[in-house]
């Protein structure tokens, strides 16, 4: 029987992968996949504010345009993210001593989160590798695929987190699914976070489940904090798809993340919006409209109008060092839009002395830039996450921190 079992769920697990395309691309508007047809745009100027002054130090950035910027996706496309909540607390529920055959700790812990009489829990999948020295660096996973991705019991191991992997190189790795924070569904999104701020649903600039995924992760790394065998002044926080756009509005509001990795993010996460390549915020709006502002569907067709583009999500980040990744068959998420993001955001990170490593050109496929404060990679496949890119995540990390 257990047998059987076992063969079953080999089947269904093929059959999720085989499906696991993040996007829908149900009929729609037509999309165009090819660079002859993308339109001429002009990107907003990163470093002139709304008055027109032109911002020559990292003081002014701080000081006046990067508020205004965060402001601004904030109130057109991701929502506000709140931040008041009454009380939060760590609970660990299942501790393994000895798990990975004894090469690490499993910690499962509840983050609970309160206000007034309603809360939220968060549930943390953590291993720390044991016999090494701590605090110890940690990668964070915002899960949007299926939990088994992240099964603690490690029964099944999927490359979309490679957990022995990143143990083996001496990192703490955790994870969190986003149903916990915001159930990925039209109907009951607000069921997890959004309980917590009523005041948010119907407001024009209300977050929703994007923003409550970056709420959650926020969380987790108050968690981090308060745990002496994590180094949380070295937490990297990663995302696939969408994510991987979590992921990019995190670090954009919660600068404690010291890395920030999206992986195939594409509309509305690295990728310009403005070129009208693959996804478009039209299509992404009627696709998911739980996912932004109700704001942001008033650029749909009307990308120019945008006050923002990803180039200036990606800058508010600076200086922390962002590793963006596409795939060569992922043009729904396009590729050489979410470089040219990276290009752009180049001019705030020279405000901090720079250290970037891109050429003018997009890279060819499988050749990654490590040595950057802007890494990049366009590899060989599909829409997923692997364990091509874990292994250059880990490479990044370990060029930034020393290791």
């Amino acid at each position: 029987m257990r047998k059987g079992l076992r063969i079953c769920l080999v089947f269904f697990i093929l059959f999720v992968k085989a499906q696991a395309q993040d996007y829908d691309k149900s009929e729609g508007p037509v999309i165009n996949y090819e660079e002859s047809k993308v339109p001429d745009y002009n990107l907003p100027k990163v470093l002139e504010t709304l008055d027109g002054d032109i911002i020559r130090n990292k003081a002014s950035w701080e000081k006046k345009r990067r508020p205004e910027i965060l402001k601004l996706f904030e109130d057109n496309v991701y929502g506000q993210l709140p931040e008041a909540y009454d009380g939060i607390n760590f609970k660990v529920k299942k501790k393994v001593p000895d798990a990975m055959y004894g090469k690490a700790t499993l910690k499962e812990v509840e983050i609970s989160v309160w206000k007034e009489s309603d809360s939220v829990n968060i549930r943390l999948t953590l291993f720390i590798p044991n016999n090494v020295e701590r605090p110890i660096p940690v990668f964070l996973l915002i899960n949007n695929r299926g939990e088994y991705n992240t099964d603690p019991t490690r029964f099944i191991r999927s490359q979309f987190w490679p957990a022995e992997m990143i143990i083996d190189n001496g990192y703490a790795v955790a994870a969190f699914h986003v149903s916990d924070a915001a159930p990925d569904n039209i109907e009951n999104y607000q069921d997890g976070v959004l309980q917590l701020y009523p005041e948010q649903l119907g407001a024009n600039n209300g977050m929703k489940a994007i923003g409550s995924w970056a709420w959650a992760a926020s969380r987790v790394m108050d968690y981090f904090e308060q745990n002496k065998e994590i180094d949380s002044e070295k937490a990297s926080l990663v995302g696939h798809s969408r994510g991987g756009k979590a992921s990019l509005w995190a670090g954009a509001q919660d600068q404690r993340f010291a890395l920030i990795f999206s992986n195939c993010s594409g509309n509305t996460g690295a990728a310009l919006s403005r070129r009208m390549f693959g996804e478009t915020v039209k299509r992404i709006n009627i696709s998911f409209p739980h996912w932004f502002a109700d704001s942001y569907a008033k650029y749909n067709d009307n990308e120019n109008a945008l006050p923002v583009d990803q180039h200036m999500l990606i800058s508010l980040i600076a200086p922390r060092p962002v590793y963006i990744t596409s795939a060569s068959e992922d043009l729904w998420a396009d590729p050489k839009g979410s470089y040219l993001s990276l290009l752009h955001a180049e001019k705030v990170y020279d405000l901090y002395g720079g250290n970037s490593a891109l050429p003018r050109n997009p890279p060819e496929l499988d050749s990654p830039i490590i040595a950057s404060n802007l890494g990049y990679h366009n590899r060989e496949g599909i829409h997923n996450l692997t364990a091509y890119d874990w292994k250059n995540f880990i490479k990044f990390a370990n060029y930034h921190f020393d290791r």
